[in-house]
């Protein structure tokens, strides 16, 4: 049995109940009884409505009419006046059952227009809160859902072309529907599966397409949704057009400090070679032992120089939005070999040992970039430890990756300056006195990153570590 039957048998019960207590137990006169029949019914027409009300109304006044007006227990009335207040009390019954059903209704459209107007808030406000975690439209379509209790939703951008959805169930087959509503401007309504497409507009054109699947909600608020979507998605592409400005103006301003700090080491060793030079020049008797001398200076500032172009040209490859890699299988303890060997006139007698712990087989990274990442960090240690301390390589397993750790026994960095000693050009104030462009560290960690890896520190008075880590995604023949 339907809901609506149960709720008309319980207000034809009411009435029995109602007559019962008058007649029998209570002996109520017409107008009390009559009364008593109107507030059954205004409660009746408040609770469930008027099909109830109305049944229960015509069901009162004939028991109205049996029971209380004289012949008691006939459907005739002698009175003609009692037929004026039977008709009254039936048309009362009937209308105010219709007034407090509407009232209801009222109550309840303001209800939901209330509740909407809600959402419509809780959902602005969402969209402000979106940060940058992952896509603005995925994120945006989420909210959606999530606020106004979706089904599905489902947003096709149209300038990226793609299709975003959330929401618990599936929204397939009517992606031609949302394509058209975002170049078309077109709706689209399924009744059956309470579903619907609308445009979202920002002015007159149309930016994207909009289908939302669950409980039917006025066009006034589905219009408001769409409004916010293309003012969040307006506001997004906004935010990424105002972080490009910013990010081709950080790169200008990045690019003219670069060059001015570049001019200036290579005047450095410039001027020494120059004035080496001169000097020979200017007093061509001089003693072997100082033209060996001043040869020498001229030779070591040459090498110098020789390490900041390399630098300019490494910086140049990877001062890009994203590192182009040329994986090929290598063997990650080799590649240190082959460094320390290239490095050993720079190493001369300083003690550099390598250490392999695990067995190093082939995995697919760019030799390259690593070579000239290993290169920097073995450098760095050189730079800063004194030359009669040794320095020591070792290559291990981390937790699916391979480590290379460069170890100096130098006097250490301060904790406030290491978290700064990767960012480009930043040099720290107690080693000025060490030439040095400020690069390598941020070289080799671009290459890190640009492999999925990491490069860190770890420092004490007395000794620093860094490592450099890069995860075996596959070995030997990643793609």
């Amino acid at each position: 049995m339907g809901r609506r039957a149960l709720q008309l048998l319980a207000s034809l019960a009411g009435v029995a109940v109602l007559t019962y207590a008058g007649y029998r137990l209570l002996a109520l006169n017409a107008t009390t009884q009559g009364f008593a029949y109107l507030m059954l019914i205004l409660i009746i027409a408040s609770t469930w409505g008027f099909p109830e009300a109305s049944i229960a109304s015509v069901a009162a006044t004939l028991a109205f009419n049996f029971y209380f007006f004289e012949p008691i227990g006939k459907f005739t009335i002698e009175d003609p006046r009692n037929w004026v207040a039977l008709f009254s009390f039936l048309t009362t019954s009937l209308i105010a059952s219709r007034l407090s059903t509407e009232a209801k209704q009222q109550a309840r459209e303001a209800l939901a227009r209330q509740q909407d107007v809600e959402r419509l808030y809780t959902f602005s406000r969402a969209i402000l809160l979106i940060d940058n975690s992952e896509p603005f439209p995925k994120q945006l379509v989420l909210k959606l859902a999530a606020v106004f209790e979706l089904g599905s939703a489902v947003l096709y951008d149209r300038r990226a072309e793609e299709f975003h959805r959330a929401g618990p169930l599936e929204f397939e087959g009517l992606d031609e529907q949302l394509r058209d509503a975002a170049l078309q401007g077109t709706s689209f309504a399924d009744p059956a599966h309470n579903r619907v497409i609308t445009a979202v507009r920002l002015g007159s054109e149309p930016i994207a397409g909009l289908a939302l699947q669950g409980a039917r909600m006025p066009d006034a608020v589905l219009q408001g949704i769409a409004n916010l979507v293309a003012i969040g998605l307006e506001r997004a592409r906004a935010q990424d057009l105002a972080s490009q400005v910013e990010a081709a103006r950080q790169s200008e301003k990045l690019r003219t400090t670069l060059i001015d700090a570049m001019a200036h080491e290579f005047k450095t060793p410039l001027t020494s070679i120059k004035a080496a030079t001169t000097a020979l020049l200017a007093d061509p008797n001089r003693s072997s032992e100082s033209r060996t001398e001043m040869i020498k200076i001229a030779d070591e500032e040459a090498e110098h120089l020789t390490e900041l172009i390399d630098n300019a040209v490494d910086l140049a490859r990877l001062d890009t939005a994203q590192i182009h890699l040329q994986p090929e299988p290598a063997n990650i303890a080799e590649i240190v070999n082959e460094v320390v060997a290239s490095m050993r006139p720079r190493i001369e007698d300083r003690v550099v040992t390598v250490r392999c712990e695990e067995p190093c087989l082939a995995m697919a990274v760019d030799q390259n970039l690593v070579k000239l990442a290993i290169k920097q960090l073995l450098d760095n240690a050189l730079k800063y430890s004194p030359p009669d301390t040794p320095i020591s390589i070792r290559v291990h397993d981390d937790a699916g990756a391979v480590a290379v750790d460069v170890t100096d026994y130098g006097p250490g960095i301060p904790v406030q300056e290491q978290s700064r000693i990767f960012d480009r050009l930043y040099r720290s104030p107690s080693v000025r006195q060490v030439t040095g462009s400020g690069l390598g560290l941020n070289i080799a960690h671009n290459i890190a990153r640009a492999h999925q890896g990491d490069l860190t520190v770890t420092s004490r008075p007395g000794e620093t570590t860094f490592r450099l880590t890069i995860p075996v995604k596959a070995r030997g023949d990643q793609r």
